[in-house]
Formats: structure tokens, C-alpha cells, sequence
């Protein structure tokens, strides 16, 4: 019996996860790295406490060695084959997604109407309706009406015949009214801000009136709820509130607004509930404000890319 064989393997798997460590780093930051690349490190870190503790090694090392990383301008030869691939399926199916930046797939590069990130812009769509169109929304032209393929809109209907729309699964339907529409990871979000709103979705036949809001997904349709709309349109007014809301559920909420990515890295401090309230021109300097409000360390990497953990 080799007494000697686990010690060994467990040798070796923490040398190749310093290896795969080091190895994202040197392609974050390459100046190459995509938003996807990120989110595929965050995958890679969460594989294992010992994926996590590796990279936070990695990155010390990385802070000590800045100025040389610096010079790196291509990934290494012998990437380390886990995160590489991963690196490289993300990237692969990201690419337009990552590059070009449209929200709603393939459907969004022949949107009527789309706002790049962090811009916001209204439009008369016909006589007594205008839609004012948040940060990272495409919307279509259908027969019936229009389609919300991704984003956000506010809605003001002041109109002769009801104005329908399309937001996932669901068709809403008002002629005097002004709501706010959201159709975000696969879920929508409906808030009733003067007027009525009617809902129809997975069988469902509601009717939302001020301040009540809804929201569904392909396959559930939650209760109608009382909510602060003040705190739902506060992006017309260019400011983010979040009331006990996660940590992680602020950083990805920021992501949609700011060029780059913040990555959470740290599950514990993604749990963290926050009260906060940032302008929109405060959000370049915002992983400053998370680092120094919740202690997260933070890394900044090339393309707007922040490292939270």
C-alpha cells in the first residue's frame, strides 16, 4: 500500500487550482477579459471553498505583482483546462450578448426601440402613449401592440383604445394609465402607478389598480401586492433605493446601470441586507462605497471589472 497516494493527490489538486487561479487573473487581466469571463470566475470560485481560497491567494499575489501583471497581453499557453473551457463556452455564447451589449437576445438587435447601458429615453409611441425606456431595454412593434423583450419601461396611456403589451409570458392592457414594466431574468414585474392595469397571464385574469404591483414568470403568477411606487419609479428621477434588499441583489441591480461588472465574490456578504440610496452619477465610484460600507476587499481589473469579496 503506497501510504503516500492521498497526500499526493491532494498535492496535486491544490497545485492545479493555484495553477487555474492564477491563470484567471493573468486573463482578467489581460485587458481582454469579457463581462463573461467574470461571471465564469464567479462560477470557478464557487466550486469549492478551496476554489475561493485559491483565487483570494492568487490575488494577493496578483496586488504584490501588479505593475508586471500589468504587461501580460495574452492568456497562457498552458491555461489551466477547466478554466479555460469555462472561460471559453461563456465567452463563446456571450459574445454578441457581451460585446454588442443587447439585452433580449437575438430578438433585441432588431428592437424598434433600445437604450445602451446606463442611458434612459422616452418615446411617443402614438397618439396619447408614451413610454419612457430605462437602462438596457429593447422593445418591439407586434401586430397586437408591443413587445417588452428585456428591461424596463414606465408607461403613460392616455388613449382612445387600450394600449397592450407583451412582457414574457403575460399581455397587459390599459388606455388610462400609467404603470411601470419590468421583464428582468426571466421575470416580470408589473406596478400599477394611476389608473388600472389588466393582467392576463398563464390563465390568470387580474386587474392591477395604483399601487398594487404583480409579478410572474413562465410558470408562476404571485399574488398582488401593496408597494411603494415612489421607490419603483425612483430611476426617472436617476436614483437607485434599495430597502432590505441583499447585498447581491444591489450589485446585480448596479450591473445594469454601469458599464463593466462589479463580480460578488463573497456568498456570506451577498446576504448582507442594505438600506441605500445612490444617484446614478455616483455609481463609477460605487464599489468604493460598498467596499468602505461592508468591508468587501476590492480588486479592479481592466474593463470596468470590480472584484468583491
Amino acid at each position: 500500500m503506497n501510504i503516500f497516494s492521498f497526500p499526493a493527490s491532494r498535492d496535486r489538486s491544490n497545485s492545479q487550482l493555484q495553477t487555474e487561479a492564477r491563470d484567471w487573473l493573468i486573463l482578467l487581466t489581460s485587458g481582454k477579459a469579457t463581462v463573461a469571463d467574470a461571471k465564469a470566475l464567479k462560477n470557478w470560485c464557487a466550486q469549492s471553498p478551496e476554489h475561493a481560497q485559491a483565487f483570494e491567494q492568487a490575488k494577493v499575489l496578483w496586488q504584490q505583482m501588479a505593475p508586471a501583471a500589468a504587461q501580460v497581453q495574452q492568456p497562457p499557453r498552458h491555461f489551466g483546462r477547466r478554466a479555460f473551457l469555462g472561460a471559453a463556452i461563456a465567452a463563446s455564447a456571450a459574445v454578441v450578448m457581451v460585446r454588442v451589449g443587447v439585452p433580449g437576445g437575438f430578438d433585441g438587435l432588431t428592437a424598434d426601440y433600445r437604450t445602451a447601458v446606463g442611458e434612459q429615453r422616452g418615446v411617443d409611441l402614438s397618439e396619447g402613449v408614451r413610454l419612457e425606456l430605462n437602462t438596457q431595454t429593447r422593445v418591439s412593434q407586434r401586430d397586437q401592440g408591443i413587445e417588452l423583450l428585456e428591461g424596463e419601461v414606465e408607461v403613460l396611456a392616455n388613449a382612445a383604445q387600450p394600449l397592450k403589451i407583451q412582457a414574457g409570458k403575460g399581455w397587459l392592457s390599459a388606455a388610462q394609465a400609467r404603470f411601470n414594466v419590468r421583464n428582468t431574468d426571466h421575470s416580470v414585474c408589473v406596478t400599477c402607478l394611476d389608473g388600472s392595469v389588466a393582467v392576463q397571464v398563464n390563465g390568470h385574469n387580474l386587474r392591477l389598480d395604483s399601487g398594487r404591483q404583480l409579478t410572474y414568470t413562465a410558470t408562476q403568477v404571485d399574488e398582488p401586492v401593496a408597494v411603494d411606487t415612489q421607490a419603483v419609479t425612483a430611476w426617472r428621477e436617476q436614483v437607485l433605493v434599495f430597502n432590505n434588499a441583499t447585498l447581491a441583489h444591489m450589485v446585480n441591480e448596479i450591473n445594469r446601470y454601469r458599464p463593466g461588472m462589479l463580480v460578488l465574490l463573497n456568498t456570506e456578504l451577498g446576504k448582507r441586507r442594505v438600506q441605500a440610496r445612490f444617484s446614478l452619477q455616483q455609481l463609477p465610484g460605487v464599489a468604493v462605497m460598498i467596499r468602505d460600507a461592508y468591508g468587501a476587499k476590492c480588486t479592479e481589473l481592466p474593463g470596468g471589472v470590480v472584484l468583491l469579496s
